[in-house]
């Protein structure tokens, strides 16, 4: 462990010294974004940002639907041996960084997290049926893009993506009020 840090010191001097790279990149968090995950005869760093919405994108992530929603992504991506590296459940869609190994394609993966975790919902919540029927909780498709040394990025991006829903629905509140009222 030790030699595998000095190699990595003397890389980031080399960088440091002659591509001019800023320091934010010489922290443990650049360590932790260069780290690789390894199975029998691989070396992998598959780093991908997915979002993903309910059907119709109705605002039902909430209270006790976002408790179970959030157990049951983590079991199945546990199941799958996928890491949930960053996640945030919004009332109307999900976000999550997460390690991909490459023996599993992410469209499968997603198929799979979409399909398997509709059916657990349904089964723990058969009011939401009433809502949404035939067993249909997500929307189709999804958002996915992969993330390189910009993680510590998207991971702010998606902590503080609730705030900037709250800011957005603020600022669109303005747009409902009455132009010919005048202020007195």
């Amino acid at each position: 462990m030790r030699v595998r840090q000095r190699k990595l010191y003397k890389k980031i001097t080399l960088l440091k010294y002659n591509v001019g790279v800023q320091a934010a990149l010489y922290t443990k968090e650049f360590y932790m974004a260069t780290k690789t995950q390894s199975l029998a005869h691989t070396k992998w760093l598959c780093k991908y940002h997915i979002v993903f919405t309910p059907k119709y994108r109705r605002k039902v992530i909430y209270n006790q639907y976002r408790n179970s929603l959030r157990e049951i992504l983590r079991r199945l991506c546990e199941y799958k041996g996928v890491k949930i590296i960053e996640g945030e459940l919004m009332a109307d869609h999900v976000h999550m960084l997460v390690l991909i190994p490459p023996k599993i394609s992410v469209s499968s993966f997603m198929g799979y997290l979409k399909g398997k975790s509709a059916l657990m919902m349904f089964d723990k919540h058969a009011n939401l049926k009433y809502k949404f029927g035939n067993r249909h909780f997500w929307s189709e498709g999804y958002y996915v893009s992969t993330v390189g040394l910009n993680e510590a990025t998207v991971k702010k991006y998606i902590r503080e993506q609730e705030l900037h829903d709250q800011m957005k629905d603020k600022l669109s509140v303005k747009e409902y009020e009455d132009p010919f009222k005048g202020s007195k």
